[in-house]
């Protein structure tokens, strides 16, 4: 089994900058997408922080042989997810109150841990989490807004949801206060399933129903850049970031090779035409050498 991912994020249409930053941390099996809010100075660096933080908080854990028989939200994994989050936060925190110019300043984070048979996520703020398994698409967490507070309180519907002017009001963030409370799951995962995390920017514009059909059609490696220009399409208000994350079935699969883009801030691991093998199959037929 390898966990293979795909992710790209993009300024949209009518910001100026990029405040979103994503993390794809194969080794690891650990991924993320963050979205910062405090200003071009401060939005950036939280949510980049927040990325940054969580890859050495999980790097420095040490979870061999910890895994419980029945894994739960308060197994070692997910605490130390938890606790990454909370120490971006206190960091993000501390540095805005030193320096006034990043009063303010915030991210949401949403990350995605695979770790003995089984995936963890944390999760704070209005970025998602999605999980595609045979052909359905489930989301697999809350919005900590205040659109989405209302709508979950009958007090708003969701066509008038997705109206509001207020839908980027979030009610929990890394970073603006010292401490946060993290949202935490457990999952077991199947070879076949696919996890897509986003930002608010891909969310406004693209519902669950239109995300299933683009993973239902071609290379899984093409669907970030596919959604982001379909947001952008539809007005692309916000910084727009997807992370693809495919759990795939093959000891044959080669390492894979970052490929970076500047000019469109995209990350690739790897591409399905280079891997010598079906990516949406549950099952690989070893070759005659590496059978004998």
């Amino acid at each position: 089994m390898r966990i293979l991912a795909w992710g790209i994020t993009d300024v949209g249409q009518k910001r100026d900058h990029n405040e979103d930053n994503f993390l794809l941390c194969q080794d690891l099996s650990l991924f993320a997408v963050a979205d910062g809010m405090g200003g071009h100075q401060g939005g950036d660096r939280a949510s980049r922080l927040a990325v940054e933080i969580l890859e050495r908080e999980v790097r420095r854990a040490d979870l061999n042989g910890t895994q419980p028989v029945v894994p739960s939200v308060e197994s070692p994994p997910a605490r130390e997810l938890r606790a990454a989050a909370r120490t971006a936060g206190r960091t993000i925190f501390n540095l805005a109150q030193k320096d006034p110019r990043l009063s303010g300043m915030g991210t949401t984070l949403t990350s995605l841990f695979f770790h003995g048979g089984r995936a963890y996520l944390a999760h704070v703020g209005d970025s998602r989490a999605y999980l595609f398994r045979d052909e359905r698409i489930e989301q697999l967490t809350d919005d900590h807004s205040w659109i989405e507070e209302q709508v979950r309180g009958g007090f708003m519907t969701m066509a008038e949801a997705q109206e509001s002017a207020l839908k980027h009001i979030i009610t929990r963030s890394v970073g603006f206060e010292s401490d946060v409370e993290v949202d935490l799951l457990t999952l077991p995962f199947l070879m076949g399933d696919c996890f897509l995390l986003c930002s608010d920017g891909l969310s406004n514009h693209i519902d669950a129903e239109e995300i299933r059909q683009h993973l239902s059609d071609g290379y899984y490696s093409r669907v970030p850049r596919r959604l982001v220009d379909a947001a952008n399409a539809r007005g692309g208000e916000d910084n727009v970031t997807v992370v693809v994350v495919y759990v795939a079935n093959d000891k044959r699969v080669p390492p894979p090779k970052p490929v970076i883009e500047q000019e469109t801030q995209r990350i690739e691991l790897c591409d399905e035409e280079d891997l010598g093998f079906d990516p949406y199959a549950t099952t690989v037929v070893p070759d005659e050498e590496s059978s004998e």
